[in-house]
């Protein structure tokens, strides 16, 4: 008896655990991107999809929320949350051709959030597990049955039984995380509405789905989908989106403008040399068309090139940063720190949203000088840029290196140790702390801070 109970209690075990590898997957695969996406940077790009999240985010009732957008680098058509982050790879902001495309994708993130969409997902997957170990546990005991009663139909059934309750519940997840895609499309149009925005960004990009699927020629079981057929998407929408008032409204040339130029830079840099001329091959004089060559040349042409198409785009619009900072990067790359650093701090002039890559761009270019005074500057506008961004880690690099050539070691390890707290790196961060608090007064600001990261509890990973 004691050998069958554990063979059974075994039996319920790997159920479970089969459920578990069925049922978390889509769960699982989020938090898994959450915590090891290969982030992008770029200050003009985060700052237009901000512009585009800002009126849909208020609508939602987010504005307060503290969302915050991380770009991927990841050349699909894809965007999902994971807590208060909203993840939109850098293929996606490719292949839209209109802000319109990526207003619609926020919108149906924002719906997610908003829905609590995440929390009930988890609350599904725990009830779904016990409908299947019941299922399990009746299952077992119909095998157990056979087996003592020599009966091979009701041993059989029994294991049907188990199959077919992990199969259910799967199911009924499967169509519950259906059922939750369908009700953010609702609240995205009710977003674009609300903003006065149409949904037609939304049908194109559904077509989009589509039209992959049917060229791909795979026959697909909706039931086995965890989102609903592009197809039904656009069954459920078209007629509300159409009759919408809003419908026609088209995105002003001045965000058209900005979306092509933030779609040459990105094909510039994933897809090489020539992919913006590509991009653009039926726009050949357009700023977008310039601006895609100007990044070409910087990362595959010569300075004095790039600088000259740099400045080309600067007189057409004196006021962009983005141009500006363009020039900045050019003359760091052919060794002019002091111009780069002028070039930069125009663009941190000029910069609407105030982005701290803007501010550490401005440092990094002041360390490149090597001046004793533009150091010291450089640490007074690299913690700028930080206190606007503190998770750049990138950032306390080139702190510390200020530090460092400054002679000043406790704040340099110190700033060591934040730029590896903030990439993840624990362990690192508590040695380089350790390290910076010898050296400090104790009780003083930098002394407190190190204690903070030695004291850190790096979080358990998830089984």
């Amino acid at each position: 008896m004691t050998l069958l109970l554990r063979s059974t209690t075994g039996l319920v075990r790997a159920a479970a655990a089969l459920l578990l590898a069925l049922l978390v997957a889509s769960a699982s695969v989020v938090a898994a991107h959450a915590q090891s996406v290969p982030v992008v940077r770029d200050a003009e790009i985060e700052a237009l999809v901000r512009d585009y999240a800002r009126p849909i985010f208020k609508a939602a009732g987010l504005s307060k929320s503290g969302i915050d957008i991380i770009l991927v680098n990841d050349q699909r058509f894809n965007a999902f949350v994971a807590g208060r982050r909203m993840f939109i790879n850098t293929g996606a902001l490719l292949q839209a051709g209109t802000p319109n495309e990526i207003i619609g994708v926020i919108a149906h993130e924002a719906g997610h959030i908003a829905g609590g969409h995440q929390d009930r997902l988890r609350e599904q997957i725990a009830r779904a597990q016990t409908m299947a170990v019941i299922s399990s546990l009746l299952g077992v005991g119909a095998m157990v049955a056979g087996a003592a009663t020599d009966t091979g139909g009701l041993a059989s059934a029994g294991a049907g039984l188990m199959a077919g309750g992990t199969e259910a519940a799967r199911r009924g997840l499967l169509g519950y995380q259906r059922s939750e895609e369908s009700a953010a499309d609702q609240s995205a149009i009710r977003y674009l509405e609300a903003t006065g925005q149409s949904g037609n960004g939304m049908l194109v990009t559904f077509e989009r789905f589509q039209s992959a699927l049917s060229l791909s020629g795979t026959k697909v079981d909706p039931y086995q989908l965890s989102h609903p057929t592009p197809r039904d998407r656009i069954a459920n929408l078209e007629t509300l989106v159409k009759s919408s008032p809003h419908f026609g409204n088209k995105d002003s040339e001045a965000l058209q403008q900005r979306h092509d130029m933030m779609r040459a830079k990105i094909a510039v840099y994933t897809q090489g040399q020539a992919a913006a001329s590509r991009l653009f091959k039926k726009m050949p004089g357009s700023l977008a068309a310039q601006y895609g060559e100007a990044q070409a040349a910087l990362l595959f042409g010569n300075p004095r090139n790039a600088l000259k198409k740099a400045d080309a785009l600067i007189k057409i619009q004196p006021k962009n940063p983005y141009f500006q900072e363009l020039r900045g990067d050019v003359l760091l790359r052919a060794n002019e720190p002091e111009k780069a650093a002028e070039a930069y701090a125009r663009a941190v002039q000029l910069d609407p949203a105030k982005s701290g890559i803007l501010q550490i761009s401005y440092g990094q270019a002041l360390i490149a000088t090597g001046k004793t005074e533009s150091l010291k500057k450089a640490v007074n506008v690299i913690q700028e840029g930080l206190s606007r961004d503190k998770e750049n880690f990138n950032g306390y690099a080139y702190l510390a290196q200020a530090y460092g050539q400054l002679g000043e070691v406790p704040e340099a390890e110190l700033a060591t140790a934040e730029g590896y707290y903030y990439g993840g790196n624990y362990q690192q961060a508590k040695i380089f702390a350790m390290r910076a608090q010898q050296k400090f007064k104790r009780g003083a600001p930098g002394w407190v801070r190190a204690q903070d990261i030695i004291n850190y509890k790096t979080p358990k990973k998830k089984k």
